[in-house]
């Protein structure tokens, strides 16, 4: 995939969370593994658990990690969002296919990607819905989910995201 300023931009806001602590970071939808490692590196305290649906993704990200020599703190795992990552998690970054596939001939600059790290169906929420859901059972207190979306779904979506993000709150506070 092609590295994207905004995928920079979650790293700086992921970085921030978690400087100069020790933290469990899960990199949900980790491709190339690109962010996982970004992180791992500019954050030395932290273990990032990067998964992915794609075999193949995994395969590369296992290899960009091994490049980086990174084994030691950056665990790639084949598997549907959080369900690979053990125990509570401190943050939790996502970079999730977010262009609802109905859309993709709007998207000329996208069709060179792979379909399924960018295409998702419906209105191409649902990825992030299910991980909303698994990141309230699996945050640790005072945890934090950060999202990479695409503005025109978040726009079309707006009345929704208030009551994901309500539900999340509610679901974390009651676990606390």
């Amino acid at each position: 995939m092609t590295p994207r300023a905004t995928s920079e931009q979650l790293v700086a806001a992921a970085c921030t969370r978690v400087a100069g602590r020790p933290a469990r970071v899960a990199d949900i939808g980790t491709g190339s593994g690109a962010i996982a490692i970004a992180i791992a590196i500019a954050c030395p305290n932290v273990e990032v658990w990067a998964t992915d649906i794609s075999r193949s993704a995994v395969a590369l990200a296992r290899a960009n990690v091994r490049r980086h020599r990174l084994e030691d703190r950056v665990f790639v795992r084949h598997g549907d969002l959080l369900a690979p990552v053990p125990g509570p998690v401190d943050l939790i970054v996502a970079n999730l296919p977010y262009v609802a596939a109905s859309t993709a001939a709007q998207h000329p600059d996208l069709l060179s990607e792979p379909v399924a790290a960018v295409f998702a169906a419906g209105d191409g929420l649902e990825p992030y819905r299910r991980l909303v859901d698994a990141a309230a059972i699996q945050l640790a207190d005072g945890g934090a989910l950060l999202l990479q979306l695409n503005r025109r779904v978040v726009e079309a979506s707006r009345s929704e995201l208030p009551a994901l993000r309500a539900a999340l709150c509610n679901t974390v506070a009651a676990a606390a």
